[in-house]
């Protein structure tokens, strides 16, 4: 049996309002999609990477949701002009299996940006990405030139500055 307490102790509140909290959803017409240009040259790789990885993704949009993808196209010039430190250079190495019994293969970040810069970028910024379709729907809007050149004028892309800190130092 339950003891009785005294009234002076019972305390009546009102019921309180249950509140639904639900995820936001932006529907497809909610969406718009920018072309975005951004200049590699002089950029460290790691910053710049996540900066991509951002606006791939959305997270600068005031409508940005973990399970949709809304975000802009990137289009990476000069990526051949990315600031990298000698010591990184050597460092870094990227690790990769062909499938077959001990067919793990071992490349330097040297000789990989002299093989083949964009996939450099291309595999810094995938890393930051959703693992799964998402993140791999959110990587074909990303668009990687060695050069100053693009074909992709007539998206009539914007330039979108690097903050300060993706930039290397320069004299330092």
């Amino acid at each position: 049996m339950r003891p009785r307490l005294p009234s002076s102790t019972l305390v009546s509140t009102p019921r309180k309002k249950v509140v639904l909290l639900r995820t936001f959803t932006p529907r497809p017409a909610d969406i718009t999609r920018r072309w975005l240009v951004i200049d590699a040259e002089g950029a460290i790789l790691g910053r710049m990477a996540t900066e991509i990885a951002t606006l791939l993704r959305g997270k600068h949009k005031p409508i940005w949701a973990p399970h949709v993808d809304t975000g802009d196209h990137v289009i990476v010039i000069n990526a051949s002009k990315l600031a990298i430190d000698a010591k990184k250079a050597t460092d870094k190495l990227y690790h990769r299996h062909t499938g077959y019994p001990g067919g793990i293969r071992t490349e330097s970040l040297e000789h990989m940006m002299a093989r083949d810069v964009e996939q450099v970028v291309r595999l810094a910024v995938r890393r930051m990405l959703p693992k799964g379709p998402l993140g791999r729907q959110m990587l074909k809007k990303l668009k990687v030139y060695g050069g100053p050149t693009h074909p992709h004028f007539a998206q009539q892309p914007v330039d979108h500055p690097l903050p300060a800190r993706s930039r290397a130092r320069v004299g330092a």
